[in-house]
């Protein structure tokens, strides 16, 4: 897990993301502030899609009453996160074994260098953001952001029924989701 600088309306706002080992996009958010409760917002998100594959439909607080743990097994598989020194993830991934949503087996490990795979995986979204010079609307970024993510999935082969190197079934795929004639 890392997050990155976007630039909206000549303000930077931070894009959450998450990978996996294998470098397959988890999830990710945008936002305002760098803070304790944007990790923990981010956290649930990428728990939760991770876990049932919806993507944060409740409130922090609402989510934290619920113990996701004890009501999803494949949480339980969930071994270590790798973040950088920022200094809100240990608090938030504290808070969130307190309130039960993280088991207390899970390690936090704070190293620069194991966050190497998603450093490189930055480098896609800058490489397309930074032509732009950056947004004029937090929902255009948003969309944009949601759009290039869901793009680098299908690159990567994350799509399933659709093969990495299949270019005809994704450029179908596409045209099916945006109903373009292909």
């Amino acid at each position: 897990m890392d997050e990155t600088y976007i630039k909206i309306k000549k303000v930077w706002f931070y894009l959450y993301r998450a990978v996996d080992s294998q470098g397959n996009t988890l999830e990710f958010l945008l936002s305002p502030t760098r803070n304790t409760e944007a990790a923990t917002r981010f956290f649930l998100k990428a728990l939760h899609f991770s876990t049932d594959g919806a993507s944060q439909a409740h409130p922090v607080e609402e989510q934290m009453s619920q113990p996701a743990a004890a009501a999803n097994p494949a949480i339980l598989t969930l071994r270590v996160i790798n973040v950088d020194k920022n200094a809100a993830y240990p608090k938030a991934v504290a808070n969130l074994k307190a309130a039960g949503v993280l088991p207390d087996h899970v390690e936090l490990r704070q190293v620069t260098y194991l966050n190497n795979l998603i450093e490189q995986d930055h480098r896609f979204i800058k490489r397309l953001t930074k032509p732009g010079m950056g947004f004029f609307s937090f929902e255009t970024a948003w969309r944009t952001l949601q759009g290039y993510e869901m793009m680098n999935m299908l690159r990567k082969g994350q799509i399933q029924r659709v093969d990495k190197g299949d270019v005809k079934g994704q450029a179908a795929l596409v045209a099916r989701l945006f109903g373009v004639v292909a």
